[in-house]
């Protein structure tokens, strides 16, 4: 009888723990946003949620009738708050435990982002493995109801050619939750986030017929980097200064860039195909200082000019060229960063593995530390390859 009883006791506890699916949420009552955006109204935030229109997607042809999205957009004194209004117009909970993309509108961002954050990172139906960018001229609304061609779902257009970009052109940086908050919460490190602007008549690519032109009304593009301040945007990095960035983190996957021919008019384009950065600090005379060695293999992609591709003394001066210009993108991002007295790369935590006594003195001060800090790179650059013929076409018709 013990036996038996110790059975169903067993057999009862496992009952509970075994209890289904107790907490299921039934997707026919779940409205499953992939997109979302935070703009600044007024005192409160404006919300907008980007949700996919299921009957437009789930089959291989859609009715044809509706868009792929549809946004809802509320106001609230809280973020949360805001998303739990929606629900007057929705006929389904908002889920957005598979949000792909986030959006600050530029006006947020420059106010400060702490406190919307703070409610994206509580939430425990939010998952990390979204990216976060920034509308750059303009708000998280207009950009969500842009209509996207060749992907129908804008957030996962937006999310896909971050990614792309970031592997094939280094201007561009994909950041998740945890690594922005992270950085948010460093008080000696500033974060970055990539930059969207609407290209385009803005209105007409929330229109169906934006879905079905060769040229689009409008569409989205990145561009550029935000540098944050604290939970602050207070400037944009153009093209250059963000390939610079790339470089200084060690980011660049692979990228084009070009240089101007040693003799004559014209320019070479250069595939650069890997990249490696060595960051370490040391201090020098009590003042912490940066070494910077940059490590850069390149391939030769087209030639606009007339240059003799077989000759050593040529390849050895197109490396010394990349090696100046590189040195030149680097030290512009890291003036732009001085400027803004906002450390951008970790240099800090360079100078603390260095030297952790020194650090302590200089951790209170670093901003100002930051603006006097002497950055030393040095940059070798190897060209690899010419691509499938040797000299440029242009040589040969004049031949």
């Amino acid at each position: 009888m013990k036996k038996v009883g110790c059975i169903l006791c067993i057999l009862t506890l496992l009952g509970c723990v075994l209890s289904g699916c107790w907490d299921r949420h039934e997707l026919n009552d779940l409205a499953i946003t992939v997109g979302m955006g935070f703009d600044k109204s007024g005192k409160e935030f404006l919300v907008t949620s980007q949700i996919v229109n299921p009957n437009e997607v789930a089959a291989k042809k859609g009715s044809g009738y509706s868009t792929p999205i549809t946004t809802l957009s509320a106001t609230g004194v809280s973020t949360l708050e805001a998303v739990r209004k929606m629900t007057t117009m929705a006929p389904r909970k908002i889920f957005a435990s598979h949000l792909r993309i986030l959006v600050i509108g530029e006006e947020l961002a420059r106010h400060g982002i702490s406190k919307v954050m703070d409610g994206v990172s509580r939430d425990h139906e939010v998952r990390s493995d979204f990216y976060i960018i920034v509308a750059k001229g303009t708000t998280a609304n207009k950009v969500l109801k842009i209509l996207t061609p060749i992907e129908r779902i804008p957030a996962n257009k937006m999310f896909k050619t971050l990614e792309t970009s970031e592997k094939s052109w280094s201007p561009t940086v994909s950041v998740q939750l945890d690594r922005f908050l992270t950085n948010l919460g460093d008080p000696t490190r500033e974060a970055v986030l990539t930059g969207l602007i609407v290209t385009g008549d803005s209105k007409k690519g929330e229109n169906k017929s934006n879905l079905n032109l060769t040229s689009p009304g409008a569409i989205l593009e990145y561009s550029g980097l935000a540098l944050f301040k604290k939970d602050k945007l207070v400037d944009w990095l153009n093209e250059e200064e963000s390939k610079g960035y790339n470089y200084v983190m060690g980011n660049v996957k692979s990228t084009m860039g070009h240089l101007t021919c040693p003799q004559g008019d014209g320019t070479l384009s250069v595939e650069i195909i890997r990249e490696k950065t060595k960051m370490k600090g040391k201090i020098v005379n009590g003042k912490p200082e940066i070494n910077l060695s940059v490590y850069l293999e390149q391939n030769i992609s087209e030639v606009q000019c007339q240059i003799d591709l077989l000759d050593p003394q040529t390849i050895t001066e197109l490396e010394q060229l990349a090696q100046k210009n590189l040195i030149s993108v680097m030290q512009s991002v890291i003036q732009k960063a001085k400027k803004n007295k906002a450390d951008i790369f970790g240099f800090g935590e360079a100078i603390e593995d260095a030297a952790p006594k020194t650090w302590t003195r200089i951790k209170s001060n670093w901003e100002n530390e930051f603006v006097d800090l002497n950055v030393h790179i040095s940059v070798e650059v190897q060209i690899r390859r010419l691509g499938t013929i040797n000299n440029s076409l242009i040589e040969r018709s004049e031949e």
